[in-house]
């Protein structure tokens, strides 16, 4: 990374501590270049460090998603999240996300982190910040970017609802089950 990526990853960068692959003192970890900066993190994320890293004197647009944690989902009480992930492959489809967006829309640099672990009510679950010449580009590859790691990811997402007297295992969702305006999927 260059002088100026190395300073917005660094701030990204956050520590833990705990035991085996998704153990929070195994965190963060990332895979980067000059342009790509792609984190797993336990800690909240820092989405101004994101956009330190994405931003460039060339740039006339930087555009920054973060995904929260709302208190509901279809009517029901929802009253916390719980994220699990295959780590390294995480990282390398994250990754190759970025870098096909990134050609596709001529994007100048890309920050995807996603939280691990539990993600409560209102904190960011995952950021995408990129950078670009122009806003149009920025948007739609901010946008594919997103909908590419709900689909492709090996990220899996953890739900509890309060309405159900918090059920020990929570339910597993699918992150592709819902569009960008939140219609339900279905299936052929």
């Amino acid at each position: 990374m260059s002088t100026t990526a190395e300073a917005g990853a660094a701030s990204i960068t956050h520590s833990n501590a705990s035991s085996s692959v998704l153990d929070p003192a195994n965190f963060p970890q990332t895979k980067s270049s000059d342009s790509i900066y792609i984190c797993l993190v336990y800690d909240p994320i820092d989405s101004q460090a994101c956009l330190r890293f994405t931003r460039s004197p060339t740039a006339g647009a930087n555009v920054l998603f973060l995904g929260t944690t709302r208190n509901n989902f279809d009517s029901r009480p929802v009253s916390r999240l719980s994220y699990s992930a295959y780590p390294s492959l995480a990282i390398k489809s994250l990754f190759a996300i970025a870098e096909d967006v990134q050609k596709k829309h001529g994007l100048e640099k890309i920050a995807i982190v996603h939280r691990l672990g539990e993600v409560k009510i209102e904190e960011e679950s995952i950021a995408v910040s990129v950078s670009s010449g122009h806003r149009a580009s920025g948007w739609r590859g901010a946008e594919e970017i997103l909908e590419r790691v709900k689909a492709r990811a090996e990220i899996w997402k953890r739900e509890w609802f309060a309405d159900t007297g918090e059920v020990e295992e929570g339910v597993w969702r699918a992150n592709k089950d819902r569009d960008a305006q939140g219609n339900v999927i279905t299936k052929p």
